[in-house]
């Protein structure tokens, strides 16, 4: 008996290693007859395993989804970066996430639990200055499905003044950026791309119904989360015109800083911005690139005083 469970265990983790299996190779790998293979995939459809098998001379076996969670077998190092990545969490997610590794921890061997208590006692890592919103993963799970699925969907959103309103949306892309969770939409009423945060909507059911795929808004589900999170908190932005390729310029700008818009192979156009003058004058000044500025008035003046002030710091060299 110990060695038949010894093998079903086997047999189930050559069938989650890879999506198809011929019947003779499974064999060959667990060292018995084809009959003994069929008869361990009945075993193991018994225990609710959906597998699934193909007829033929070269018939073999696929491990399918079914109604509920089964078991889930992972190698060693399978284990270890779940269980660090559960450690780590996903912002928004945290207590889920705990619930997870608590109940992987209590299932791993202690050579693998030391590998993962090594890395935690190893590793500090930059906390946030606050805590992100509580994000629902069934929420984010069901903003996903409409997504993928390409269904209309329909929620309640409550505002920053905590007023709330019913949307009706075309669901595109669920980004995370910084501590929170986005969800990229056409909104129907008002005809255009909108950014919903998804800790303020709660989804209405059913969803749908199915709409046709539509061009994403200018650079992406990301670059558009970018643009409208990054602006939102600018005071003060310019759109200055950078003397380089904007692949070059791209590279140097995190997408919380700006947005970059070709203009030829040698021009583009950054859009930026930054809560303070003196700011936006540093980020210009890291491009460490030939760049043109306008406006606003009180940025070209900074950026002025702060060339005279360069050049007086290097005058007494110069003599």
């Amino acid at each position: 008996m110990l060695e038949t469970s010894a093998r079903l265990l086997r047999l189930l983790s050559l069938l989650q290693a890879r999506r198809d299996w011929p019947g003779r190779d499974l064999a060959d790998r667990l060292g018995v007859s084809d009959r003994t293979v069929r008869r361990d995939v009945e075993r193991l459809r018994e225990l609710g395993y959906p597998v699934h098998a193909s007829r033929g001379t070269d018939g073999g076996y696929r491990l399918g989804a079914g109604t509920a969670m089964p078991p889930l077998l992972l190698d060693d190092e399978e284990a270890v970066a779940v269980a660090i990545g559960l450690r780590h969490g996903v912002p928004g997610i945290e207590e889920t996430s705990a619930r997870a590794l608590t109940k992987l921890e209590q299932v791993l061997p202690s050579r693998l639990r030391h590998r993962v208590d090594a890395l935690r006692a190893s590793t500090e890592p930059v906390p946030a200055d606050r805590p992100g919103p509580a994000v629902d993963a069934a929420v984010l799970s069901t903003l996903a499905t409409a997504c993928r699925n390409r269904e209309r969907l329909r929620f309640d959103y409550r505002s920053h003044d905590g007023s709330s309103t019913l949307r009706v949306v075309e669901p595109h892309r669920i980004v995370s950026w910084g501590r929170r969770w986005y969800l990229v939409a056409w909104d129907v009423d008002r005809d255009d791309w909108r950014t919903f945060r998804v800790d303020r909507l709660a989804p209405r059911t059913p969803t749908g119904p199915r709409f046709p795929p539509r061009d994403p808004p200018e650079g992406g589900a990301a670059a558009y989360v970018a643009r409208g999170v990054s602006s939102a908190a600018w005071r003060w932005r310019a759109r200055v015109v950078v003397h380089a390729a904007a692949d070059v310029v791209t590279e140097r700008v995190n997408p919380a800083v700006g947005v970059v818009e070709a203009v030829d192979e040698r021009t583009c156009v950054l859009d930026t911005g930054a809560e303070n003058i003196s700011s936006l004058a540093v980020h210009l000044g890291l491009l460490d690139l030939e760049f043109e500025v306008s406006g606003p008035p009180e940025l070209v003046e900074h950026l002025r005083l702060v060339a005279e002030r360069f050049t007086r710091a290097t005058a007494t060299n110069q003599a």
